[in-house]
C-alpha cells in the first residue's frame, strides 16, 4: 500500500462463498469495513456456462447492484490439417476461446455502459486499457414529474469524455496504475500529461485498489460515486481475465488448453449500434431495486432466436456424435446376438439330430438281435410270455376274511334266575344268538376227515355247534376236543345202571 491515508479498497474471498469477494475499505488508517460485495456466476448454472459474469452489489442488501458485466468470448475456428485430424482420433478439436479485446461495464443510477478496449504492447511496452468517463452523467434538475419519471437519455457523443487508462507496471507485472491521459470530444481526443488516478497490487491472498486522492481535484467527472466504481470494479475484471487469469474462468464443460491470443481491430456488432449510441444490453445478472436497465429497440429484439456460439454448438455436435455412435454400437451388439443365437440354435438341432439317429441305430441293432434269438431258440413271434399264476377268488357277494351276524332277534322278556337264556335241555332254553364266518378256502386232505367227524356224531348238533364248526374252528384241533363231543351211550348205560340198582 502505497500510504495509510490514502482510500484503499482490499478485495478478499468470502469464507462463505469462494467465488464472492468482500471489498474492505479503510482510511486514515482506520479499520477495515466491508463496502461492496463482488459476485461471480455459478459455474453449475446453465446460464453461465460459456461466459464470464460478475457484478458489484451493496454490502448490506446485495439486490442493489451497483455494476455488472458479462463477456462472451470468440471462439477459435476447426482446423483443416488432417495431421491434427489424425491426431485427435478423427474427432474435431473443441473449439478454444478467444478473449475478446474489449469489456463493457454496465452501470445503473443513472444507467450507462463504460467500454474498456485493449491496447496490445509492443516492443519495450506492456499492454494497458483504455475507458472513458462523460464530464455529465446526471440530468439537470426539473420541476416536471415527467421529467423525473422517464428513462435516463443516453450520453450523447458532443458531451465532454475524460480519457483513463489502466497501464501495467512491466510485461510480467500483476500489478498496475490508472492515468487520467486526456480528453475527448465528438470523437476527438487530445492529449495531456498522464496524471496518476489509483494503483493496483496484486498479492497471493488479496488484492487493493489505493484511491490517489490528491489528484482527483483535477478530474472533471460529475459522478465521482461511478468513477469509484468503474475503478474498483474494472480492475477486478481485468485481473480475472487478463492480468491472473481464474481457472475456467468462462466456466466451460471441459477444461480446455491455454486460452489463444486476443482478437485484434474487433468491433461491436451493427445491431448492437443505435442511432444514439451503443444500446445498453439486458442485465446480465439482475438489475438493481426500481431500476430498470434501458430496453434495446424492437428492431433488435425482432431478429429472431440467437444462434448458439462455436463452443456449444461444438458441444452439440460432440453429442449429436457419442449418441449415434452408442446406437451403431448397439445395433452391432443386437446383430452380434442373433448372429450367436442363430449358431447356437443350429448346433442344438444338430445335436437332438445325432441323438435321434443314435436312438434309432440302438432300436435296430436291438430288434436284429430279438430276432436272431428268436430264430435260435425256435420262438414264433406272436407267443406270448409265461402268465402269472391264477389267483383266488372270493364268492361273489362276499369279502375275503369277513364274518357275518345273522339279524338280532326280537327283544325277550327277562327270566329270573341266574341264567337269562335258561338251561340247557329245558324250556326256557334259548340258544345265543348264532354268528356265521364266511367260508374260507380248505385243504382237498382235509375235507375227508371233517365229513367223518360229522358221521361219527349222534344227531344234529345245535345250531351254535354247526355255526362254529362251519367257521375258523372247523379244523382237526377242535373236532377231536372231547369237551363238545361227549359219548351220550355210555351216559344212558349208566343211568340204566344206577336204575337197576335202585330196584335191585
Amino acid at each position: 500500500m502505497l500510504d495509510e491515508n490514502l482510500p484503499t479498497f482490499r478485495f478478499r474471498p468470502s469464507s462463505d462463498n469462494p467465488l464472492n469477494t468482500l471489498l474492505y475499505f479503510t482510511h486514515q488508517g482506520s479499520d477495515p469495513t466491508p463496502s461492496y460485495l463482488l459476485k461471480r456466476a455459478d459455474p453449475a448454472s446453465p446460464a453461465a456456462r460459456n461466459k464470464y459474469a460478475a457484478a458489484l452489489t451493496d454490502i448490506a442488501s446485495q439486490q442493489i447492484i451497483y455494476a455488472e458485466v458479462l463477456v462472451e468470448p470468440e471462439w477459435s475456428q476447426p482446423t483443416l490439417s488432417a495431421a491434427e485430424v489424425r491426431a485427435q482420433n478423427g474427432t474435431p478439436a473443441p473449439p478454444q476461446p478467444i478473449m475478446p479485446d474489449q469489456v463493457t461495464l454496465q452501470l445503473y443510477n443513472p444507467d450507462s455502459q463504460v467500454v474498456i478496449k485493449t491496447k496490445a504492447g509492443s516492443w519495450g511496452k506492456s499492454d494497458s486499457w483504455e475507458f472513458e468517463m462523460p464530464e455529465q452523467s446526471f440530468r439537470a434538475p426539473s420541476a416536471s414529474l415527467i421529467d423525473r419519471s422517464a428513462d435516463d437519455p443516453p450520453v450523447s457523443d458532443i458531451v465532454p469524455k475524460v480519457i483513463f487508462r489502466w497501464k501495467r507496471d512491466g510485461r510480467l507485472s500483476k500489478d498496475m496504475t490508472c492515468y487520467m491521459v486526456g480528453k475527448s470530444v465528438a470523437g476527438k481526443k487530445s492529449k495531456e500529461p498522464d496524471i496518476t488516478v489509483a494503483m493496483f497490487k496484486d498479492t497471493k491472498h488479496e488484492s487493493a485498489v489505493t484511491i490517489y486522492e490528491p489528484n482527483l481535484q483535477r478530474v472533471d467527472v460529475e459522478d465521482r460515486k461511478g468513477l469509484d466504481i468503474v475503478l474498483l470494479f474494472g480492475a477486478e475484471v481485468l485481473r480475472d481475465l487478463f492480468l491472473n487469469p481464474r481457472q475456467n474462468v468462462f466456466n466451460l464443460t471441459t477444461m480446455p488448453p491455454p486460452m489463444a491470443g486476443r482478437r485484434k481491430n474487433s468491433k461491436p456488432s451493427p445491431a448492437s449500434m443505435g442511432p444514439g449510441g451503443p444500446v445498453l444490453p439486458v442485465a446480465a445478472m439482475s438489475g438493481a431495486i426500481g431500476n430498470k436497465p434501458a430496453s434495446p429497440p424492437a428492431q433488435a429484439m425482432n431478429n429472431g432466436p440467437p444462434r448458439p456460439n462455436a463452443r456449444a454448438q461444438w458441444e452439440i455436435d460432440n453429442e449429436t456424435k457419442r449418441l449415434q455412435a452408442m446406437v451403431a454400437q448397439e445395433e452391432r451388439e443386437a446383430r452380434e446376438r442373433e448372429r450367436r443365437d442363430a449358431e447356437e440354435a443350429k448346433r442344438i438341432k444338430k445335436m437332438l439330430d445325432k441323438e435321434e439317429k443314435e436312438r434309432r441305430r440302438k432300436e435296430a441293432e436291438i430288434e436284429a438281435e430279438t430276432e436272431r434269438l428268436r430264430r435260435l431258440y425256435g420262438v414264433q413271434p406272436d407267443a406270448s410270455g409265461p402268465g402269472l399264476p391264477p389267483r383266488h377268488q372270493p364268492p361273489p357277494g362276499t369279502t375275503p376274511g369277513s364274518w357275518h351276524v345273522a339279524p338280532a332277534q326280537p327283544p325277550r322278556p327277562l327270566s329270573a334266575g341266574p341264567y337269562q337264556n335258561g338251561q340247557p335241555g329245558t324250556s326256557s332254553y334259548r340258544p345265543p344268538q348264532q354268528v356265521h364266518f364266511a367260508p374260507q378256502p380248505k385243504p382237498a386232505q382235509q375235507q375227508p376227515q371233517h365229513q367223518q367227524q360229522q358221521q361219527g356224531g349222534r344227531g344234529k348238533l345245535p345250531n351254535l355247534m354247526s355255526g362254529l364248526l362251519q367257521g375258523p374252528y372247523a379244523n382237526p384241533a377242535a373236532s377231536v376236543s372231547n369237551f363238545f363231543h361227549r359219548d351220550r351211550t355210555e351216559e344212558e348205560k349208566r343211568k340204566v345202571a344206577k336204575k337197576r340198582s335202585v330196584h335191585f
